[in-house]
């Protein structure tokens, strides 16, 4: 079982932040495939920890939640072919759903970190978490002041409207967590934790950990589909 990366990911990562051309990548290609797959390894060890309590992620395959390194450029100023990171999302429905998960980015310098929530839904889907907020708010305060979620995290971040969104009152007692566009929860690593079996433990229980969380924003969600159907 593979409880924690290499520290040749880290220092592949950080030469490539220095490196960042087409070039140095493909002279480097193996030392790429060879951190890919210290990373694989490691989801595949994660997955199996996690199923105990997220069972929607049975059967899913670590390579396919891995995202491509390969940056899409064509519509940024930051012409930089690859990422400076490596990274996965580990979510009912697999790396591309909207659905509520687990982000796990790895980067070295202690910029590691476990993130959870949901990133940015589409307008239906946005709609309906807000409501879900308005009527069962002290539903998501008690999740957010449980010992166990703000052992790993505090509170939740997220890019919020600087108005109050349509159908809401500025004097609604939800209104900052009405505001946001996305609800976001992290948890850093540091470099000494990701290379040692410790990273196992703590990814394991921070995700335990947001998993209420999740659950909670699932919910609208599927009724909204159920309610499609």
């Amino acid at each position: 079982m593979k409880k924690h990366l290499d520290p040749t990911t880290l220092d592949f990562i950080r030469d490539l932040r220095l490196n960042n051309q087409r070039e140095w990548f493909e002279k480097n290609r193996s030392r790429y495939e060879a951190a890919r797959q210290d990373f694989i390894s490691f989801l595949a060890t994660l997955l199996e920890g996690a199923v105990s309590f997220e069972p929607a992620l049975e059967g899913q395959q670590p390579k396919d939640l891995l995202f491509r390194i390969y940056r899409d450029v064509r519509f940024s100023n930051d012409k930089r072919p690859y990422k400076d990171h490596i990274c996965a999302y580990m979510a009912e429905g697999g790396r591309k759903t909207i659905n509520p998960g687990f982000y796990l980015h790895i980067s070295p310098e202690n910029q590691s970190f476990l993130a959870g929530g949901v990133w940015m839904p589409p307008a239906p889907e946005l709609k309906a978490i807000r409501q879900e907020i308005d009527y069962n708010l002290k539903e998501l305060e008690g999740l957010l002041h449980n010992p166990a979620f703000k052992k790993y995290f505090n509170g939740l971040q997220g890019e919020k409207l600087k108005t109050t969104p349509k159908g809401y009152d500025s004097d609604n007692p939800a209104i900052e967590l009405l505001r946001h566009k996305s609800w976001n929860a992290s948890h850093f690593f540091p470099d000494r934790v990701v290379t040692s079996d410790q990273f196992y433990d703590e990814c394991l229980a921070a995700m335990e950990a947001l998993k209420p969380i999740n659950d909670f924003f699932l919910r609208p969600m599927q009724d909204l589909k159920a309610e499609e159907v």
